[in-house]
């Protein structure tokens, strides 16, 4: 910074207390004028869906509930109704590997389990019938807005192909070549995270979607305009290149700490395929130790290239699962400092340079990642209750969630949000 400058950063100290928030990215006072406004409710409403449909789908796991229907009948909708039809789909099950690992099991376990796994399936089906109807009304009546007919039929499409992984998903686990993982019954930790990174993915393109249909670009432009003329008015020439560039660093944290949350997730997918969360359950350390190398090396898979043990050694993929999550938290943690003194500290000259929105999001992002990692741990010390186990994985979502919208919020900061007017040296910084 210049060495004129006072110590505000601000050129002109009389300025500095005037200095107000930018405008909040606000809705339209009726969603009748926003003409976006059906698509976006729907591809919202599809995503509360899916967020239920997670979370049904983690307690389906939890309570080892995924192998009772043992065939796939999209034309059936409910479940066995008399005792007759009980007996018949339990005699179904016993004649899958599972069954060998539960025959002290009763009807009514049965039944139980039956119920879990019911449920996420008619929830998938929910998800398609709410979606599916909401698109086919929106092209009836022309308002699938412009330029978006292919994002909403793909989205469509993306959300079959998660009932199609959910089944291939199931499939691994009803036969006996599951067996030489563990000598036990699971499904396949790959086709697990598959499945589950499906439905995040889904989600994360509905709640995008419908994030920029409610707020229209005219008002992104309009927010990237009023930050270049702040920046202008109050920096000298000399550092204004400097302060965009700083804000675009920002927005460039805030994508790869949401990009970080999604690979962790994928991680948590594998820690769940392969059970690891019932070892090591100590912290900081693994049974006293940083890295459990001996229990690497000798431990499953014994054959077959080393790659393997990154997705099937439990202790390598708990150990993976940790890292990740240090590296998550530490981008949260940078990304929130930043945004504050961008906000207001050094950094950006205490010229509030990010929208209330944008701030709301920031916060949000640090305080679920707090309590997202203080679940892990809680969960992983205490042996996996279902009740924490499927609270975290539904903080992972919301943790991805307060990213997108981050993200989402700071769009106005991109180098084309800025306007063709800005001086020669700032445009320059923000395309280096």
């Amino acid at each position: 910074m210049s060495a004129s400058l006072p110590p505000s950063g601000i050129t002109n100290p009389n300025l500095a207390t005037s200095v107000r928030p930018l405008f909040r990215l606000t809705l339209p006072k009726s969603f009748s004028d926003n003409p976006s406004a059906p698509a976006a409710a729907l591809c919202l409403t599809t995503a509360g869906v899916i967020t239920v449909l997670i979370s049904v789908g983690g307690l389906t796991r939890l309570t080892k509930s995924g192998l009772s229907m043992v065939h796939w009948s999209p034309h059936k909708l409910s479940p066995p109704q008399t005792r007759e039809e009980w007996e018949v789909e339990f005699e179904h099950y016993k004649k899958f590997p599972e069954w060998q690992q539960r025959k002290s099991m009763t009807l009514d376990d049965f039944k139980f389990i039956f119920y879990w796994e019911w449920g996420h399936r008619m929830l998938g089906r929910l998800v398609g019938a709410v979606y599916g109807t909401g698109l086919a009304a929106l092209l009836v009546t022309k308002k699938v807005p412009k330029g978006y007919h292919g994002r909403l039929v793909g989205l469509m499409a993306l959300g079959g192909a998660q009932g199609a992984v959910g089944w291939w998903m199931v499939k691994s686990g009803l036969g006996e070549d599951r067996r030489g993982d563990h000598k036990e019954i699971r499904v396949s930790p790959y086709r697990l995270a598959a499945h589950l990174c499906t439905a995040f993915v889904t989600y994360s393109g509905l709640v995008w979607t419908g994030l920029e249909l409610l707020y229209p670009e005219a008002d992104r432009r309009q927010v990237a305009g009023s930050v270049q003329k702040r920046i202008q008015d109050l920096v000298p020439k000399v550092d204004q290149a400097q302060i965009l560039a700083n804000l675009r660093r920002f927005r460039g944290m805030a994508m790869v700490t949401t990009g970080l949350t999604f690979v962790t997730v994928a991680s948590g997918a594998f820690v769940a395929g392969n059970s690891a969360g019932n070892a090591y359950n100590d912290w900081p350390y693994m049974n006293d130790q940083f890295l459990p190398l001996t229990d690497i090396m000798e431990d499953y898979p014994h054959e077959g290239p080393f790659y393997r043990k990154f997705f099937e050694n439990t202790a390598l993929v708990q150990f993976d699962h940790r890292m990740l999550a240090y590296l998550t938290s530490g981008a949260v943690a940078g990304t929130v400092y930043t945004g504050l003194n961008l906000h207001s500290g050094a950094i950006g000259q205490s010229l509030k340079l990010l929208t209330p929105q944008a701030m709301t999001a920031l916060k949000a992002t640090g305080v679920i990642a707090v309590g997202q990692v203080s679940l892990g741990i809680s969960t992983l010390m205490l042996n996996v209750p279902i009740h924490l186990a499927a609270t975290h994985q539904l903080g992972s979502l919301a943790l991805l969630t307060s990213g997108l919208c981050l993200t989402h919020s700071l769009r106005y900061l991109a180098p084309g949000a800025f306007r063709k007017t800005a001086s020669t040296a700032a445009v320059a910084a923000l395309k280096k």
